[in-house]
C-alpha cells in the first residue's frame, strides 16, 4: 500500500482514521481527511531507541514457566528492528521449527528523557499506553537462556494499533485470543511490579528516551502459534492488536524484480 504517511486519530466508534499533525505543544490537531479502516496501513505508533521488556511479572505466568518469583524486575531487550505494526504479519524465521509463542502485554510509551526518576513522579514521564505481543521462539529461550535470540527476530514485537494518551494503567483487563479462542485473561492489577515501579527501576539503570517502549510482562496462558493463525491482544480501554503468523518462505520465496537469477 503506497501513499502519504501521517499521524492520525482513530475514531473508536467506527474505526475510521482522521489524519492529523503535531502542534508545537505536542498535541495532535486535525489536519486532513477521514479514511475508512480498510483504506490505511498502520505503522508502529512509536519510534523507540529501545524496547525494554519485563519477564515473569505475573505470578501465574512464573508458575506456568516453573520459575521462581523475581526479587526485582527481570529485564531484557528487543531491538527496534523487531517492531511490527497492527495488521503486519508475524514472520516465523527459517530454523524456528518448534514453539513460536504469543505473549500479550500492556506497553508503556515514554514521553521524554527519563533518568533516575522516583516512583512518585514516574507517570509524569509517560506519553500513553498501547498494546504489545512479546513473540518468543521458545526453543531458543528455554534450553540455553538465549532470551535475545528467542525474542529479537524481525516482527517479534507487534505494537499498536495506537497510543492512548493516559497514564491510568491499573485494573485493565488483558486478553489474548488465538483464532477467536480466548487463551490469556488477566488484569494489570496482578502485576508483581506496577508501572511506576518499573519506570523508576529501569531509569535507575539506563536513560529512557522519548518513544521508548516498556513491555510490562505477560499473564499466564502463553502458548504456540502456527502458520496462518490470527492472534489478537486486547487491553481494556486501549484497543485490540491483531496480527497473522506466516512462514518466512511466504515473503521471500520469489526473486525481486531485476534480481539476478
Amino acid at each position: 500500500m503506497n501513499g502519504p504517511t501521517s499521524y492520525a486519530r482513530i475514531r473508536v466508534a467506527d474505526g475510521s482514521v482522521l489524519t492529523a499533525d503535531y502542534s508545537p505543544d505536542g498535541t495532535l490537531n486535525a489536519a486532513g481527511r477521514v479514511y475508512r479502516a480498510e483504506e490505511i496501513q498502520y505503522l508502529p505508533p512509536a519510534s523507540p531507541t529501545k524496547l525494554v521488556c519485563v519477564g515473569l511479572n505475573y505470578r501465574a505466568h512464573a508458575d506456568e514457566m516453573a520459575e521462581s518469583l523475581p526479587d526485582e524486575p527481570l529485564l531484557f531487550f528487543k531491538p527496534p528492528s523487531a517492531l511490527a505494526a497492527f495488521g503486519e504479519p508475524i514472520v516465523r524465521p527459517v530454523g524456528v521449527t518448534s514453539r513460536l509463542d504469543y505473549e500479550g502485554e500492556l506497553v508503556v510509551v515514554m514521553a521524554r528523557r527519563t533518568t533516575r526518576v522516583s516512583e512518585a513522579s514516574a507517570l509524569e514521564y509517560v506519553e500513553g499506553l498501547t498494546i504489545g505481543n512479546d513473540v518468543t521462539a521458545r526453543q531458543f529461550q528455554v534450553p540455553g537462556s538465549q532470551w535475545t535470540r528467542a525474542k529479537g527476530y524481525d516482527t517479534f514485537a507487534p505494537v499498536g494499533p495506537a497510543i492512548v494518551r493516559t497514564t491510568d494503567w491499573s485494573g485493565r483487563g488483558v486478553e489474548t485470543r488465538l483464532n477467536g479462542g480466548l487463551v490469556q485473561s488477566s488484569t494489570t492489577d496482578r502485576m508483581i511490579f506496577g508501572v511506576p515501579t518499573l519506570i523508576s527501576w529501569i531509569s535507575s539503570i539506563m536513560t529512557l528516551e522519548p518513544g521508548d517502549l516498556i513491555f510490562t510482562g505477560t499473564p499466564s496462558g502463553v502458548g504456540p502459534m502456527n502458520d496462518g493463525d490470527v492472534v489478537e491482544v486486547t487491553v481494556e480501554g486501549i484497543g485490540c492488536l491483531r496480527n497473522t503468523v506466516i512462514a518466512s518462505e511466504v515473503l521471500f520465496d520469489k526473486q525481486p524484480v531485476g534480481a539476478p537469477s
